[in-house]
């Protein structure tokens, strides 16, 4: 599931960092296109504010290339063209139910035992070798939840079904659905259709033929959270539409493939970036990639888009890799829910996650069945 970063107006002098799970609702003010969070409180749960210092940032522009403008202009038009074949209704909200039970023999998040939201965790616990063990047995179990939830994406199935199904599987393995209660989200699954980039809120909305959804699952098992999603087809689906999906996917492997002990974070955003830009899609800013083990939000932070910020994987380090494409702009609205975010143009959007775990020489994907 991924987290949010909110970049401050920069100069010379002074700039700063806070960053925020974005299932904390909070927000900075910025000079870039983000829409901020309507959380009046510092933290839906705790009402404290962040306790650890401001980071130095360094923003980097790129320069976009005759040949780069050209190849996004022409799929653009090659998108304009297939979307006039069929082009489904704006998003609407529709009713929430409430949230689904938990039986209490199974452990919950400190989060959800304590009823106050952690910051994103300024350092990276280490799981050792027997948490490891533990955390792909969670992401094991969170890939067969997604994949099962995939087999349920049809036209007339509401979202709040799938978060059903998805509920009752995590509780029948023991587990508990992350999501549910973190920050006050009232669901066990995100469910992002069409134009929503992420953290859709299951609701009585039918899927219609032709949507795209992505269905984010987040498992807490023996101490350890699983993190992966992925976007589906909802019956016939525009060709356009199946394109980013796919280069989406293939943008989560080029980056996972620079992953090893060493190498630079910054890489898995150029690799992203290059292999969007070709295709002409644009790569969402705001959202990030974390790290993950027995707190569901930690750094390391992962930036999808070219970027200069510093560090180095080490062996042993789990975390999410989870880029979000759009056919239009990367400027996004956020629903009152606080948590529901669009596109501003309404143009859909695609996004896949894996979490895995640095090794000597290169990576292991955790969350394969």
């Amino acid at each position: 599931m991924a987290s949010t970063v909110f970049l401050s107006s920069f100069s010379p002098s002074s700039s700063s960092l806070q960053l925020r799970s974005s299932f904390n609702g909070e927000h900075v003010s910025s000079s870039r296109s983000f829409a901020p969070f309507t959380s009046s409180s510092p933290s839906l749960l705790s009402g404290q504010k962040n306790s650890y210092p401001p980071r130095k940032l360094h923003v980097s522009a790129k320069k976009v290339s005759g040949l780069e403008e050209a190849i996004r202009i022409r799929r653009m038009r090659e998108l304009e063209k297939t979307s006039k074949v069929r082009r489904n209704p704006p998003l609407r909200r529709g009713r929430v139910s409430p949230r689904l039970l938990v039986p209490d023999h199974i452990p919950r998040p400190p989060y959800v035992e304590s009823g106050v939201l952690p910051d994103i965790s300024p350092e990276f616990q280490f799981p050792g070798p027997e948490g490891i063990t533990k955390m792909r047995a969670a992401c094991e179990l969170a890939a067969r939840v997604l994949t099962f939830a995939g087999t349920l994406v049809k036209p007339s199935v509401t979202t709040n079904e799938i978060d059903k199904a998805v509920h009752d599987m995590i509780v029948e393995a023991g587990a508990y659905p992350s999501p549910l209660g973190y920050g006050g989200f009232p669901k066990s699954v995100c469910t992002s259709v069409n134009e929503c980039m992420c953290h859709g809120i299951p609701d009585s909305r039918q899927l219609q033929n032709g949507d795209i959804i992505n269905i984010d699952v987040t498992v807490y098992l023996d101490g350890y959270h699983g993190d992966t999603s992925r976007t589906f087809f909802c019956g016939e689906v525009n060709e356009g539409f199946k394109r980013l999906v796919q280069i989406t996917e293939e943008c989560l492997e080029r980056g996972i493939a620079v992953c090893k002990d060493g190498a630079s974070f910054k890489k898995i955003g150029k690799r992203i970036s290059e292999h969007a830009e070709k295709y002409g899609y644009n790569v969402v800013e705001r959202f990030v990639g974390h790290g993950v083990g027995p707190v569901f939000h930690s750094e390391p932070l992962i930036y999808h888009y070219r970027n200069d910020e510093p560090g180095q994987m080490v062996e042993g380090q789990t975390f999410t890799i989870e880029p979000i494409l759009t056919i239009g702009t990367t400027e996004c609205v956020t629903w009152p829910d606080n948590w529901t975010t669009l596109t501003a143009d309404g143009g859909v959007a695609a996004q896949c996650e894996h979490t895995i775990l640095i090794t000597r020489t290169g990576s292991e994907i955790l969350t394969k069945c």
